[in-house]
């Protein structure tokens, strides 16, 4: 048995605006410097990658990329100075519930050691 924590931001309406997904979209735009190639590395569909961005940049009110259209140069994407702040707080305060769980789930279940 074990328990996880999961950490979500929900907005205004309750909808969910980001969480480990988005998190890990963001880390591969840094990474590969497209959104297009950070969808794909993920799976995932690059309409469905703007999606997730423009909603979580929306709730937010800040933007997390700036992309650059494509042509004779290639286009890109990376982070905005406030996406990198933002997905470094998201980070830790995901890290520091998990370890504050952690403890508590031991507290409350010891013979889970």
């Amino acid at each position: 048995m074990k328990a996880v924590t999961k950490i979500i931001f929900l907005d205004e309406n309750g909808e969910k605006f980001f969480g480990e997904g988005p998190c890990r979209l963001l880390h591969a735009v840094a990474e590969t410097g497209s959104l297009r190639a950070a969808a794909l590395s993920m799976g995932m569909a690059y309409t469905k990658a703007l999606k997730i961005l423009k909603n979580a940049e929306q709730a937010l009110g800040f933007a997390l990329t700036e992309r650059t259209a494509g042509g004779k140069d290639g286009g890109g994407s990376r982070l905005t100075p406030e996406g990198k702040e933002w997905l470094e707080r998201y980070e830790a305060y995901r890290d520091a519930c998990i370890q504050a769980d952690r403890k508590l789930y031991l507290e409350f279940f010891p013979e889970q050691r």
